[in-house]
């Protein structure tokens, strides 16, 4: 024990000795090599840290402070909005002087090519293969992070030291750190278990993560193209959309994941995945072990927390829910609401949220609704009809007029003190790797694979809607692809994914600037109840939640600090940056 505990803060001592530049890696730090490198155990335990690393509610999810506002948030697409302006998504961002982002991502990755340095050094390789295999899974995470945000980027595959060459360099381009992804996730299977203790790495994980990378990379190469670099932007676009299929389909063959249901929750089973806890909190009182579907998540204990405010942060009208997102839903009969007789329109206040699917009326809450927060007066504690005694009823006059229900508990527990997991990687996004991956290969998918992938995800809670098929599409003139992007972007809305997805398409210039909207005001119900709305509108009624927001090429990647650039000069800004 007492060494256990030297090793911890031993490690501790080396994340507090990082210096401000991520390239200011000091290699030696007060790590004593004969304590922590001499047995199998101890690699271990050093890789443990790396689970610290994933995304989070923190990171990925939450607006309560700009530490929260990561890079990948979904406040920074199109889809949802705050009671302030995100800079981000309307396009109005500039170079910062440091970029947290940049410096822990290379700390990072300093941590897993000293193990892996290590490693090869050490006698009993087989003892060790998990934490090689979990270092190089870390490793190719962090550099995925790295290309998402910036581009091309140094590639380090070894402790350096601080006066080495190699740090004083150009960027290397992204296709040659992707490969190393590539090459480190496909390797890093070979020393996973095909199953562990929840919350850790497994061989799954790999090839999921595996279908995320070359699912972004060939979407981006087929996309962004580059004069004379075409050509090879599609072969390779081609290359890596196999990879991404083939390693989608690994996950999906090994059969040790689906998606979550359950018969008592019914079409709540979507919406009640997402707080499970080891406390009773739901109404089929289930908890984390009963979910089939996260393939890797971020563990949080009952005593430990989340550490923000993810209830009061998204509950009703937190969260400024955009028109853009509440039109994507489908119907019942599988149309969108521009094609299907079943839509209600919006004269009546929940109108719009007849015949269509499940997902909406889950994810979005209706005016008149019951529901219930973590606070003492308003919270479930029999989960049946007694707690209707303290439920509150929703009122949507507030904000944009729409209200979610995503990511909020409903027990009583404090503030920043839930404990439900975070989806790091789910097997919904697998499924529609698959069938993007498979769509975008081809320029065609069939009813098979769409049977095997994107349908399982469409029917998990509308078990009557219409399969998506080669024939429905003909036969209502829609298109396969955005049917593909619909249920993708509704099935992992506030996960995390919306503004990345729209970079990698390239359709970012046409939705980012799009005026985020709420319900439509005129001529309907809200017009005769919200008498205090002074918000204006725009030409159809809608109330306008923010106006005048810009894209240029140049908020494809973010850029890089100028403290980085100052330290290393040939760096090179990214394209359209200028201080």
């Amino acid at each position: 024990m007492k060494k256990k505990q030297y090793i911890k803060i031993a490690c501790l001592s080396l994340l507090s000795l990082m210096a401000t530049s991520c390239l200011d890696l000091e290699p030696k730090a007060e790590l004593n090599d004969a304590i922590v490198w001499n047995k199998a155990s101890n690699f271990q335990l050093f890789a443990n840290q790396f689970y610290t690393w994933t995304r989070d509610f923190h990171s990925s999810n939450t607006y309560m402070c700009s530490t929260s506002d990561g890079p990948h948030s979904d406040w920074r697409s199109d889809l949802i909005a705050g009671a302030s302006v995100n800079t981000y998504s309307k396009g109005t961002n500039s170079i910062p002087a440091k970029d947290d982002n940049y410096t822990k991502l290379y700390t990072q990755i300093y941590y897993t090519n000293l193990l892996l340095d290590k490693a090869e050094s050490f006698a009993d390789g087989a003892s060790i293969a998990v934490p090689v295999a979990e270092a190089k899974f870390f490793r190719a995470y962090c550099y995925f992070e790295l290309v998402q945000i910036f581009g091309n980027v140094i590639l380090v595959t070894k402790p350096l030291d601080l006066n080495s060459p190699e740090l004083q360099t150009t960027r290397d381009d992204r296709a040659v750190v992707i490969d190393q992804i590539v090459k480190d996730l496909t390797e890093s299977v070979n020393g996973l278990p095909e199953t562990a203790e929840t919350g850790r790495v497994t061989k799954d994980a790999a090839w999921a993560m595996l279908s995320r990378v070359a699912l972004y990379e060939g979407t981006w190469q087929k996309f962004h193209t580059n004069g004379s670099n075409a050509t090879t932007n599609t072969e390779r676009s081609a290359a890596l959309l196999k990879i991404a299929k083939d390693a989608a389909y690994k996950v999906i063959d090994g059969k040790r994941f689906k998606l979550f249901y359950n018969d008592k929750l019914g079409v709540e089973s979507y919406r009640y995945m997402f707080i499970l806890e080891d406390v009773d909190c739901n109404p089929a009182h289930l908890i984390k072990s009963n979910n089939t579907e996260y393939i890797l998540a971020r563990r949080h204990r009952i005593e430990d927390g989340i550490g923000t405010n993810i209830t009061k942060g998204y509950l009703a009208n937190a969260t400024f829910v955009t028109r853009k997102w509440a039109n994507m839903y489908l119907c019942s009969d599988g149309l969108p609401i521009e094609k299907s007789p079943l839509f209600k329109k919006y004269v009546g206040v929940t109108d719009e949220f007849q015949n269509r699917d499940n997902r909406m009326t889950t994810t979005l809450m209706q005016h008149g609704e019951k529901y219930w927060n973590n606070t003492t007066n308003n919270s479930r504690k029999t989960w049946d009809d007694q707690d209707l005694a303290t439920a509150l009823t929703l009122s949507v006059t507030s904000n944009s007029g729409y209200q979610n229900h995503k990511w909020a508990v409903e027990r009583l527990v404090a503030d920043t003190q839930e404990s439900m997991d975070y989806p790091v990687i789910r097997y919904a996004e697998v499924l529609l790797n698959y069938a993007e991956a498979t769509y975008e290969l081809d320029g065609a998918i069939s009813n098979t694979d769409l049977d095997l992938s994107l349908n399982l995800v469409r029917l998990r809670i509308n078990s009557t809607m219409p399969k998506l098929s080669n024939s429905f599409v003909t036969t209502n003139g829609l298109s396969m692809r955005e049917e593909i992007r619909r249920e993708r972007t509704l099935e992992l809305v506030l996960e995390g994914f919306r503004i990345d997805d729209l970079k990698r398409w390239a359709t970012a210039p046409k939705e980012m600037v799009e005026d985020q909207l709420g319900v439509k005001y005129t001529g309907t119900w809200f017009e005769s109840h919200w008498a205090n709305q002074s918000r204006s509108l725009n030409s159809d009624g809608c109330i306008v939640l923010y106006d005048g927001r810009v894209w240029s090429d140049k908020l494809y990647l973010y850029p890089l600090p100028s403290d980085q650039l100052q330290l290393n000069p040939q760096l090179g800004q990214n394209p359209g940056w200028t201080e």
